[in-house]
């Protein structure tokens, strides 16, 4: 049973289907996961009985089979999320970044926002290139290593020498400017939502936004939640 007191971050790292619920009431559940459910669901001026149904029905009727990554290896998890959540980034900002810049060259001069929404897109994509390259080369690594160490396939203790602790911290850091970011462009975009005269590429452009928000989330919810403290907690019995 779902209780109001618990965090919106315990929730969804203990169901995996909560995150289609969170998301449909707009529940902040990586970055902001760290509220009661009650006060979360204040904040929305949403009933809490009403999002903790959904849960417990969300819960019953998963029939998806969400994977629950809280017990799977390391090296699964990281896998996963370059094959799909950075795969999807390094897809995506280009493509975003092309349909601002259209929409910004028609529209910019009645729609003054657009051009604010272009520049802090352009942020976000140079930050978050950084970052996944710093997970994959770096990061992502050595959080699979420690596996490694367990199961004796033992490197040689130099490269044991850094702890997770630090990199993962800063990579925590850049997540939550990154979900600034994107509260800002949801802000200036009213929501994501285009004027009535808006043309094809106007709606594309803050679809995708939209679509790019929700996949970030999902991306940040697995490695703050999940795959962090797993290995935070897996060095330090283990070390």
């Amino acid at each position: 049973m779902t209780a109001a007191t618990q965090t919106v971050r315990e929730i969804a790292q203990t169901q995996p289907a909560s995150i289609r619920v969170f998301e449909q009431f707009g529940i902040e559940y990586c970055c902001g996961g760290q509220k009661p459910l009650e006060e979360a669901c204040a904040e929305k001026e949403v009933k809490v009985k009403t999002v903790i149904a959904a849960l417990e029905a969300a819960f019953r009727n998963d029939h998806a089979q969400v994977k629950d990554w809280t017990k799977e290896p390391f090296a699964s998890l990281t896998q996963y999320i370059v094959a799909t959540h950075h795969a999807y980034c390094k897809k995506e900002l280009p493509r975003l970044s092309g349909l601002a810049a259209k929409v910004v060259n028609a529209h910019g001069g009645s729609d003054p926002e657009l051009a604010l929404i272009q520049a802090k897109l352009a942020q976000l994509a140079d930050e978050l290139t950084n970052h996944l390259a710093d997970e994959e080369i770096v990061v992502f690594p050595l959080i699979e290593k420690l596996e490694e160490k367990k199961s004796h396939k033992r490197p040689k203790e130099t490269e044991f020498s850094t702890s997770v602790g630090n990199p993962l911290a800063l990579l925590i850091e850049e997540h939550d400017d990154a979900g600034t970011l994107l509260a800002e462009i949801r802000s200036l975009s009213c929501n994501f939502v285009t004027p009535e005269y808006a043309c094809t590429t106007y709606h594309a452009f803050f679809d995708g936004l939209r679509d790019f928000e929700r996949d970030l989330h999902r991306h940040v919810h697995l490695e703050n939640n999940i795959l962090f403290p797993r290995a935070i907690e897996f060095e330090a019995s283990h070390g």
